[in-house]
């Protein structure tokens, strides 16, 4: 408190004093009991009085123990169970967490983790995917501004993912990882990399690709081969030592038949091999006899160019081939789809015969699109355009209804650019698939429209760079597979003859068991609208036990799904219908048996020696968990830290005084009124 306030307060008591002494004592001969009373009521009254008019703020601090974070990461994944290491991670969890020292030193917290973080501590060993990688960096940014203490429990068997092993954590935390599960080598043979296409082509050959890897010290010799059904339709032998450990097998299948074709390949197990589940992989081909040609026409050179046809390109169903205008001879009607990017006036005969053959395009603009033609050239929208550059956010239209497309995270991806300059469509034909958000305003003018009128489709993409949109989604998820399928759900859209289905099924021809298995259906009124009040259900058959199960498909946005879960392997049909009408619609699929978590015989010591040896700390192993507990707590970077707060309260607002000023001037009135005064 200053100098000048208390001496404002000593004024403001010597003041009320003065005046009570004033009022009822001074050349008062017959002092009696009562002038004493109303003489310290009216002293009371005047100083708070004053003090609530001089305001004084009143400071006062408080200390507090803030402790660091102590994450206990535990692989709840099935290879935990099938390393029969389960009861060991449950002991050494419960060791850490009931550690009296621990608890006084830190915030402990529990997470598991398989393909996504949980927590709850309810352990089940029963995630089908581990992704070390992803769940340290979650926890990494959840406690970024904390002092964290990472505690990795795991085997360090990870099957989808990055590499973990060069994870490093962020400046506040440390990881500490604990290896569990039979460290010591076995001779095992693996077939640890099996590389198919997922679709081929009718009377064509498919490639196969198989990677196989050896652990031990005797030289060995075995068999390669692959069936089909009972018959083996490839085999090939091959001899490992210590020094020639891997051998890698190709071959071409024959794809003779339509549908789907399952095999399974094999190396053949060693006599004392301990570990046969990693031998043996089952695999399964779709066979096509359709293919979608796509045509990228443009007049200039850029990245877009090379980004679109790598991403139509990987599926294996889609074939792409960029031509400048200038090379004449183009044939449009062998394509399915025409991509025109960033037109100019040279291309007036490509969309003349467009228009005059009804054939399927996809428009590209940017800063070099010429508006004044293309304002001319088509019918579908103008632009009244500007010469100045704009950068273009995306963000998503919730009422988009033509197909069904995931968030790939379009509110942290780079902006897209065009012309400045307002957009109108002419016709309501156009589906607006994503908006455009401007300076950090979301506006209502288009980004990515599509549309189908009469037998053609169209669709246009108002901005440049989409490479860059790719390369993001490289960056946040280690592959360019979520945008390339967003980008094909546009393309195969787009290049398909229309259709007026009331009911539209998604769904993949076959899954592989380890992976959930979702199915998605939009239902349509008569009106051709999107029915979000529709009650749609799913028959599903076993086509080997002939068992049928049914579910309700669930609203999403726009809409229905439902996820099956982990069924069985086996080939299953179904039926969705929607309920209190006729629609229905009819599919298969094949489940492929494959559980990847049961193909590792030890836990993988070397990769979480090198993540350990990369974030400056120790491998530790279960029996050494009373070392780790030692380490934690002789570490100085994870001392309780005591954080002081001051807080300065003006004196008006504490009611208390107020109401005390109340009470006083009430006792005074009060006791005047009993003594007769009044």
């Amino acid at each position: 408190m200053e100098i000048s306030t208390i001496l404002f307060i000593a004024l403001a008591a010597i003041f009320a004093l003065g005046f009570a002494f004033f009022q009822y004592l001074f050349r008062n001969n017959k002092r009696t009991r009562n002038n004493y009373i109303f003489f310290s009521l009216r002293f009371l009254s005047v100083f708070i009085l004053l003090l609530l008019l001089i305001n004084p703020e009143i400071s006062s601090t408080t200390y507090e123990l803030e402790k660091a974070n102590l994450v206990l990461a535990v692989d709840d994944s099935e290879s935990i169970a099938h390393l029969e290491q389960a009861d060991t991670v449950r002991a050494i969890v419960q060791q850490i967490e009931q550690n009296e020292d621990i608890q006084e030193r830190f915030n402990v917290q529990q997470v598991g983790f398989g393909q996504q973080l949980s927590t709850g501590g309810n352990l089940s060993f029963e995630a089908p995917q581990t992704d070390i990688s992803a769940a340290l960096n979650q926890i990494n940014k959840l406690y970024r501004r904390e002092n964290t203490a990472m505690v990795l429990i795991s085997d360090g068997n990870q099957t989808i993912g990055r590499d973990y092993q060069y994870f490093k954590a962020g400046d506040n935390s440390s990881i500490f990882p604990m290896v569990v599960g039979d460290t010591a080598r076995y001779s095992d043979l693996q077939l640890s990399n099996l590389n198919v296409n997922r679709y081929a082509f009718l009377n064509n050959q498919f490639p196969v690709e198989a990677i196989v890897n050896y652990t031990g010290e005797e030289n060995v010799s075995t068999n390669f081969i692959i069936r089909s059904g009972e018959n083996i339709i490839y085999s090939e032998e091959v001899e490992f030592s210590e020094a020639q450990n891997s051998a890698i097998f190709n071959t071409t299948l024959a794809a003779s038949q339509l549908g789907v074709l399952t095999y399974e390949a094999e190396i053949v197990p060693l006599e004392n091999e301990k570990n046969k589940g990693n031998n043996a992989e089952k695999f399964a081909v779709e066979v096509i006899d359709e293919r979608t040609n796509v045509i990228i026409l443009s007049a200039i050179a850029h990245p877009d160019l090379g980004a679109l046809k790598k991403s139509i390109e990987s599926n294996e169903q889609r074939q792409a081939i960029i031509k400048y205008i200038d090379s004449g001879n183009l044939q449009l009607e062998d394509y399915q789809l025409i991509i025109i990017y960033q037109p100019n006036n040279s291309f007036k005969s490509i969309f003349e015969e467009i228009q005059q053959k009804n054939l399927n395009s996809f428009l590209v603009t940017g800063t070099k699109t010429d508006w004044n033609f293309l304002n001319m050239v088509q019918e579908h929208f103008q632009k009244d355009a500007s010469f100045q550059e704009l950068d273009i956010f995306p963000f998503i239209n919730n009422n988009f209804n033509k197909f069904q497309f995931k968030d790939i995270g379009f509110e942290d991806f780079p902006p897209l650019q065009d012309n400045f300059g307002s957009i109108e469509f002419l016709n309501n034909s156009f589906n607006i698939l994503l908006f455009q958000q401007i300076e950090g305003i979301e506006t209502e003018q288009p980004l990515l429209a599509v549309s189908d009128k009469n037998s053609s489709k169209q669709g246009v993409l108002f901005g440049e760079n989409i490479w860059k949109w790719r390369s993001q989604s490289y960056l946040e998820n280690g592959n360019f597979r979520q945008f390339d399928d967003f980008l094909g759900k546009i393309i195969q859209n787009l290049s398909s003859k229309t259709r007026n289905d009331r009911l539209t099924v998604d769904y993949e021809t076959f899954y592989y068991g380890n992976n959930s298995i979702a199915i998605s259906a939009q239902y349509f009124d008569e009106n051709y609208e999107f029915d979000p009040r529709a009650r749609m259900e799913i028959q599903l058959k076993n086509e080997e036990t002939e068992e049928i199960l049914e579910f309700p498909l669930l609203l999403r946005n726009n809409h229905y799904e439902v996820d099956l879960g982990n069924i069985e392997a086996g080939e299953y049909s179904f039926k969705i219908k929607a309920e209190n009408s006729t629609i229905s619609e009819n599919g298969g699929f094949t489940v492929i048996d494959f559980d990847v978590e049961q193909q590792f015989i030890s836990a993988d010591i070397e990769k979480l020696r090198a993540l350990a040896g990369n974030n400056n700390t120790a491998l530790y192993f279960p029996n050494f968990a009373e070392e780790l507990i030692q380490d934690l707590l002789e570490d100085k970077r994870f001392l309780p830290v005591q954080k002081s707060r001051e807080k300065t309260v003006p004196l008006i607002d504490w009611y208390l005084l107020l109401f005390l000023l109340v009470s006083l001037l009430a006792a005074e009135w009060f006791y005047r009124k009993y003594t007769g005064l009044i």
